[in-house]
């Protein structure tokens, strides 16, 4: 599917707010309302438009602890069987609070981010989990300050 200036528009006014009503995005962008409607389905159907996620207030649900977890993975035989980085994320990805698992390219190999109730949930949570896994080989944790 080619995408044109009136699809990114309605993307973009669906990445603001999801959950605002098609009329008005079209009254946003002043089209017909059935152009919204047909466009937005359409972008669902070839899967442009995987899924609708809220965005929390991590504040009021007490998580305040926000970590990247800078991760190098090791590649050799790990308890029997090849074990790569899409193992080893796959296993990372299933923990609480584990928001999500990036393979990156360079000095290391996975970037994590995790949300955590307080700093001792998070160090639990890199002592006693993470750290635990097979084919992690060293990690850094950088503590976010503050996000835009």
């Amino acid at each position: 599917m080619k995408l044109d200036q009136t699809d990114f528009k309605i993307l973009d006014c669906l990445t603001s707010d999801a959950k605002q009503p098609t009329r008005q995005i079209a009254k946003k962008l002043n089209i017909p309302i059935t152009t919204v409607h047909n466009r937005i389905k359409k972008l669902e159907q070839e899967k442009i438009i995987t899924k609708y996620i809220p965005v929390l207030d991590y504040k009021k649900l007490a998580k305040y602890a926000y970590a990247l977890v800078l991760i190098k993975t090791k590649y050799d035989m790990i308890e029997g069987k090849n074990k790569n980085q899409e193992d080893v994320a796959r296993e990372i990805k299933i923990f609480p609070g584990v928001e999500e698992v990036c393979s990156v390219t360079g000095i290391i190999d996975l970037i994590v981010r995790v949300r955590q109730d307080s700093i001792e949930e998070l160090n639990n949570f890199l002592i006693n989990k993470l750290r635990k896994i097979s084919g992690v080989a060293e990690t850094q944790t950088m503590i976010v300050l503050n996000s835009i």
